[in-house]
């Protein structure tokens, strides 16, 4: 390998060496000179030992979609929680369930894992599965209780997918996102 395509590799992985010290840091629960250096030292390790596919990101971050993303997320963490704490003392009915497959967008293994993450993170659906090929999340879902239900948790899954793509995705996935929309609806 030359040393420009070293650098070039090394550059890529970069983010993600850096996020493993600070969970290191943030795992230890201290950001102290010790807890770096055996961060770096961990990061080090785990990056030589566990030899990972190098994932490419887009190189673009929206900081204002970023901050719309928090903020929408934040909501509907909120939200979900109170929904389904009022699905549970609710004694007149069970929650209903489902089980449902979303066809994402776009073809992309981290804005898919970013999606997946977040929808389970929101108190209220957990994912399954996902497959991969076919980029279809297979979510658990509570509060169904018709088919409008679940078009509506289809289309947060994708308003999801479309939030993740307007903060991290590339320039190219957010046009494919305003091609899909069509004239009506734009994503940005």
């Amino acid at each position: 390998m030359t040393p420009s395509k070293r650098l070039a590799r090394l550059w890529r992985q970069l983010p993600f060496f850096i996020w493993l010290v600070l969970l290191w840091m943030l795992l230890w629960g201290q950001f102290t000179v010790l807890a770096l250096l055996t961060g770096v030292a961990a990061a080090i390790f785990v990056t030589r030992v566990f030899r990972l596919p190098p994932v490419e990101l887009s190189g673009r971050v929206n900081l204002w979609h970023g901050m719309l993303f928090a903020g929408e997320f934040a909501v509907a963490l909120v939200r979900g929680s109170l929904t389904v704490a009022w699905q549970v003392l609710d004694f007149r009915r069970q929650p209903a369930a489902a089980i449902i497959a979303v066809p994402l967008r776009i073809d992309d293994d981290l804005i898919m894992t970013h999606t997946a993450v977040t929808c389970s993170l929101i108190p209220g659906s957990l994912v399954l599965d996902a497959d991969r090929e076919r980029r279809i999340l297979y979510l658990h879902v509570i509060g169904v209780r018709s088919e409008r239900d679940l078009d509506a948790q289809r289309r947060s899954v994708l308003q999801w997918e479309r939030r993740v793509v307007l903060a991290v995705g590339s320039r190219a996935q957010v046009r494919q996102l305003a091609e899909d929309a069509g004239p009506e609806r734009s994503p940005v």
